[in-house]
């Protein structure tokens, strides 16, 4: 249907009535020459493509914008650019090397499906009571410095997108050190797959606590100094209050979590509500606001931010108290084979179990040998996990036939849930506010695709 068409068409008007009105087909790049057309027969309404980009920028995501003049009447997105096929894959990989798979989704905060999808095979494996506390520690303390992390880059890049390009420098100092921290503990900066089933890879080295206490002032710091550029900030204001407002019962409706729901009022948070992880055992604060537009939903990622730090100042304390705990399961017939020896790549194998597997002892040689290449065995059946993610609710399902491979695994993720009220937010504003509403939804198309 023609531009002209559809107008007329939603008016209620018939094919009679529309005989004799221009119609125009849009081929190529002649994108142009429709415009000027449009403008000469004064055409009020057209439709703007904006998007897919290069799959190797940050995200991929078409939108396709119906105008009236400045203001936005129709909303379509569209999904699937970036399909990866990752669930699809994982089917024909170990449960283990699942997680280098689940990583990579929404790779700005990627410990959260890691640890989601081992709280998930640790279920359907019934040994969710026998994991380590200091492991569950470590997890905790990997999830809320990667929510830091997440939150600096949302709100960075959507300030960004609008010209504003210190509070993008900013994030990404911040962040920067996030990133150190987590290049001590996992040996990469990204792509870690350091959570594993059963606890996690390896445990801290020698001083993580104290360096991490080092740079936790500067994360502060660099979180203080973006509120303090748009904290009072008028254009700031004008640009985001009032921007892309959502009800609560249109957020209920439509899936909404996150920092979207708690903007509205909701302090919906599972680390509260469903604690996992040991969560229960820490002092923390939900934020809330009493409006779910974008200004909020920047304010409540500060605030959770902040909680966030609360959180990690806890753990750091509990692991001092650990230091020396196993971190892995004792069940030798899921735990790892070998302690790893972190290095800049994130790999490498302890000398010791080296030695032993390869000198000393044949059965410790086999039994690496299958662990590794085979993996361990999880019941038939399946296990649902959830998890509260940087962006909201994050769902793991995986189904086991009783082999060393996943049968089925899918994950929920909360930005692709998100994505459904943009239509909502932005029909009716205008276009310029439109792509604030979605950065203030912050998806990450590596999530919402998979």
């Amino acid at each position: 249907m023609t531009t002209a068409e559809h107008f007329h068409a939603t008016n209620g008007a018939t094919e009679a009535d529309m005989e004799g009105l221009p119609s125009f087909t849009a081929m190529g790049g002649d994108w142009s020459d429709l415009a000027s057309e449009a403008e000469k027969l004064a055409e009020e309404r057209i439709v703007v493509n904006i998007g897919p980009v290069h799959p190797s920028t940050h995200g991929v995501y078409r939108l396709l914008f119906e105008l009236d003049g400045e203001y936005v009447r129709e909303v379509r997105g569209a999904t699937g650019f970036l399909h990866t096929g990752i669930e699809k894959n994982m089917e024909f990989r170990t449960w283990t090397q699942g997680v280098a798979f689940v990583t990579r989704m929404d790779y700005v905060a990627p410990f959260f499906q890691e640890v989601g999808y081992c709280l998930a095979i640790e279920k359907a494996l019934g040994i969710t009571d026998q994991i380590p506390a200091r492991a569950s520690e470590i997890r905790v303390l990997l999830m809320e410095l990667n929510r830091i992390a997440s939150h600096l880059v949302a709100v960075g890049s959507a300030l960004n997108e609008l010209g504003a390009t210190t509070m993008m420098t900013l994030a990404f100092k911040g962040r920067e050190d996030i990133l150190r921290i987590f290049e001590r503990i996992t040996g990469l900066r990204m792509n870690n797959e350091f959570v594993r089933p059963g606890g996690v890879a390896e445990d801290l080295t020698p001083g993580t606590t104290d360096y991490i206490r080092e740079l936790l002032p500067n994360v502060r710091q660099a979180i203080i100094d973006m509120i303090d550029v748009v904290g009072e900030n008028p254009i700031f204001k004008a640009r985001f209050t009032d921007v892309g407002v959502l009800s609560m019962t249109s957020l209920m409706a439509l899936g909404q979590t996150g920092p979207g729901l708690k903007a509205a009022g909701l302090p919906w948070d599972l680390r509260k509500t469903q604690p996992y992880c040991g969560y229960e055992n820490y002092t923390f604060d939900v934020p809330v606001r009493d409006k779910s537009d974008a200004l909020n939903r920047t304010m409540v990622r500060f605030e959770e931010c902040f909680q966030s730090l609360r959180i990690v100042y806890q753990v750091l304390d509990r692991l001092d108290v650990s230091e020396g705990q196993p971190v892995m399961v004792a069940d030798k017939r899921i735990a790892w084979p070998a302690s790893l020896s972190i290095s800049t790549d994130g790999q490498g194998t302890s000398a010791e179990h080296v030695q032993e597997i390869m000198t000393e002892s044949m059965e410790s040689l086999i039994h690496h040998f299958k662990l590794v290449t085979e993996g361990f065995r999880v019941p038939a059946g399946q296990a649902y996990q959830l998890v509260e993610h940087a962006k909201g609710v994050l769902g793991v399902h995986v189904v086991s036939d009783g082999g060393t491979r996943p049968y089925r695994v899918h994950v929920s993720d909360p930005g692709f849930r998100n994505l459904q009220g943009l239509s909502m937010m932005a029909e009716g504003g205008l276009l310029a506010d439109a792509i604030v509403c979605l950065a203030s939804i912050d998806p990450v198309m590596g999530g919402v695709d998979r």
